[in-house]
């Protein structure tokens, strides 16, 4: 496989790049523009003659054309993500994640390439009724509320990837992802548990926005990349909308609790509301939880991470960051 990721210098893009090259004779080329992606993501990587990053715009056709020409497949990552940054970038986010998703879906029409399309659970909006399946209806809130500019941005990455599946027999898979955490998320965008992690371990108050009752199923980054392999090499899979991730169900309030007794921290839990928390008035969905059996019918698929499992692997990871940086501190230090 000689795969093109788009976004592969963020969190998930960079788990995934290890995964294709530490399970197959592959090569990757990573397409970033490190706004919210780092060169540290794939410091492993570095130096490999198999790996190579390109520091540019997905919205680019002159970058984007001659990377997909190379490759065989292309795992389109690249979008505008966090709560924090839709409601602060809304143009930013729309213009990325429908132009970005535009300008890669026609050079792999004009090349004959498959594409692996990351959408995600916010497609399914103020749905109430979990699980969700991928048929249901999509409920999205007033237009006046920035933060469903996100979800339409990627249903319009969807209709996009289907149509050229349709006019132009292009081979796209379209994977909608329910919280992936893992190692190397960062918090300031608003994900929600590398910021409770970080709060617990500096003993400072968990802020829960909202009344804590919202509900999450949160997928380690290993499943979710396994996932992605697996539907990229299912031939029944193309021209299809598939959920990805885990159907472990946990409340924001429980997932707050969770962490201050995993950490032993001496931290409180506040809940604060949104307006508090992002300057203005954000609305939440109280539920997201996926039906996993149309990836279970098409390629076997299950979870391999329970959420325990998956917090003390994000919990080891950040004790480690803070460590060295503690340690390079001190050896600043005259």
């Amino acid at each position: 496989m000689n795969a093109l990721i788009t976004g592969g210098a963020g969190f998930i893009g960079s788990h995934l790049a290890e995964a294709i090259l530490d399970a197959r004779a592959s090569r990757v080329v990573v397409l970033d523009d490190l706004s919210t992606g780092s060169r540290a993501n794939l410091a492993a990587l570095a130096g490999r003659s198999d790996f190579e990053l390109v520091e540019g715009d997905v919205c680019d056709q002159g970058v984007v054309a001659p990377l997909v020409d190379r490759c065989e497949v292309v795992f389109h990552l690249a979008a505008a993500v966090g709560v924090r940054l839709i409601a602060e970038c809304p143009i930013h986010t729309i213009k990325t994640n429908v132009n970005g998703t535009e300008t890669v879906l026609a050079e792999a029409a004009r090349h004959g390439r498959t594409v692996i399309v990351a959408s995600t659970s916010e497609v399914y909006g103020k749905n109430n009724r979990p699980p969700f399946a991928e048929g249901d209806d999509t409920t999205l809130g007033s237009t006046q509320s920035m933060r469903w500019s996100y979800a339409c941005s990627k249903l319009t990455d969807e209709f996009l990837a289907l149509a050229y599946h349709q006019q132009r027999d292009l081979p796209v898979v379209i994977c909608r992802l329910f919280n992936t955490i893992g190692p190397r998320q960062q918090g300031r965008y608003g994900m929600v548990v590398p910021r409770f992690i970080r709060q617990a371990l500096d003993d400072a108050p968990l802020e829960v926005y909202g009344t804590g009752r919202q509900t999450r199923c949160f997928c380690h980054v290993a499943d979710t990349v396994r996932a992605l392999l697996l539907l990229a090499s299912c031939p029944e899979a193309v021209g299809q909308v598939v959920n990805v991730g885990s159907d472990e169900s946990v409340s924001i309030r429980q997932l707050a609790e969770c962490i201050v007794e995993m950490t032993g921290s001496r931290s409180d839990i506040r809940a604060i509301s949104y307006e508090q928390a992002y300057g203005r008035w954000i609305e939440d969905m109280q539920v997201r939880a996926p039906d996993l059996k149309k990836i279970r019918a098409l390629t076997g698929y299950e979870p391999t991470y329970t959420l325990r499992k998956t917090l003390e692997a994000v919990i080891a990871h950040a004790c480690g960051q803070a460590a060295t940086a503690q340690q390079d501190r001190s050896e600043r230090r005259p």
